[in-house]
């Protein structure tokens, strides 16, 4: 192009930008396809005692079915009823900005107690009495995914939540791993002996169309993720690296938008207080830590972070100075411009439990999912959760 050409191109450009009809064509493009949504999960697993992370301190009824495990000191205190436990402390600047919504009593009608099951229910937003092969999160691929890193897990295995019926996410704890496996010479030899034969066949079509899928995936994560050490200190943990990794995908303008990660050994039978204190601490301080991140990089206000476990504890300790496996638990929503913050809802009563022991619950997971995917994601419900689900009005 020549020089008068350049001058002339550039003045209609320039220009163009007074032209209200363009300018709001502009925004359009960026509020579209600069700043769409992203979902972050934390899955707590092995059912967090959610009766001593959010603690009725001013309640008689929980100190006297936990005598020795109930918490008494330190407590957060966030309104008169109810208080932080003592590590949760790093997250008390997002209660009190209006970024952390906290969901009581959350559960599904006839509670199934088996951590897989009712991992799987969670996972599969299905009913107790209903089994599902795919993921609420991977049936939401299924309509609105074009590549498998449009939803990432870093972990090594992929979690029933990112399968979906026809298209799955992607796992992996260091896209630099994958992307040198993707480059190993077998996968390599495998990928360069196939044809529209094999890709027609069912199984084998499936095995070479995922390996298509997965070089792909691997190729893309690590072209476009920026080589830089990110400017904020994590604590020095396996959850923390995992969400270091998710900051700076986001903070790297990723086309990703779903998030998978978790943090494991709340099973607490025995002993419950010492484990529950370093893994709460180990959640808190590396959720405050990734929030900053985002936040240093102008990326917070597109992300939410839905933190749930696979059910909460019986609200009587037990002999071994542990809870055994519950129902109903409370779920965190962390995010800017929440609808409605802090507590959400009260804390089901201690003096009506089920038959069971069990707090009952009054929320059901799937119009929290609901919620996020319609109000958040901006996307239908239809095919993903069921469409009964009242939504909510956090968000």
């Amino acid at each position: 192009m020549d020089r008068r050409k350049f001058l002339k191109n550039s003045a209609l450009a320039s220009s163009l930008f007074f032209v209200p009809n363009f300018v709001k064509a502009f925004e359009f493009v960026a509020s579209e396809r600069l700043g769409y949504k992203r979902l972050v999960i934390v899955q707590l697993a092995g059912g967090n005692d959610g009766l001593n992370t959010i603690i009725p301190h001013n309640n008689d009824l929980y100190y006297n079915a936990r005598p020795k495990l109930a918490i008494t000191k330190d407590i957060i205190k966030l309104n008169d009823d109810l208080g932080f436990h003592p590590s949760l402390s790093p997250l008390r600047a997002l209660f009190d900005n209006g970024e952390l919504s906290i969901i009581n009593n959350v559960g599904y009608p006839n509670p199934v107690r088996s951590h897989f099951r009712s991992m799987d229910i969670w996972q599969t937003a299905s009913g107790s009495d209903e089994y599902l092969q795919s993921g609420w999160l991977g049936r939401y691929l299924d309509q609105h995914g074009k590549q498998p890193y449009n939803a990432i897990e870093i972990d090594e295995q992929l979690s029933l939540a990112m399968k979906g019926e026809h298209f799955n996410g992607i796992a992996t704890n260091d896209f630099r791993v994958l992307y040198n496996s993707a480059k190993d010479p077998y996968f390599k030899n495998v990928l360069s002996h196939y044809n529209d034969t094999h890709l027609s066949e069912h199984n084998l079509g499936y095995l070479y169309q995922t390996m298509i899928e997965a070089k792909s995936s691997a190729n893309y994560i690590f072209e476009h993720t920026d080589v830089k050490t990110s400017q904020e200190t994590y604590p020095q943990n396996a959850f923390a690296k995992q969400l270091k990794n998710v900051a700076q995908f986001i903070n790297s303008d990723l086309d990703t938008k779903v998030f998978y990660t978790s943090l494991g050994g709340f099973d607490t039978h025995a002993n419950q207080n010492n484990k529950q204190t370093k893994l709460l601490s180990q959640y808190a301080e590396s959720v405050a830590a990734f929030v900053s991140d985002l936040k240093r990089n102008d990326t917070f206000k597109d992300t939410l972070i839905l933190t749930f476990s696979e059910f909460g504890r019986r609200v009587k300790q037990n002999a071994a100075n542990g809870t055994d496996h519950g129902a109903a638990n409370n779920v965190f929503v962390i995010g800017k411009g929440l609808k409605q913050a802090g507590f959400y809802n009260d804390l089901a009563s201690l003096n009506d439990l089920d038959t069971n022991g069990d707090l009952k619950y009054n929320v059901d997971f799937r119009s929290v999912y609901a919620t996020i995917l319609s109000k958040w994601m901006d996307v239908s419900v239809e095919g993903i959760i069921p469409s009964q689900q009242k939504q909510l009005n956090f968000i």
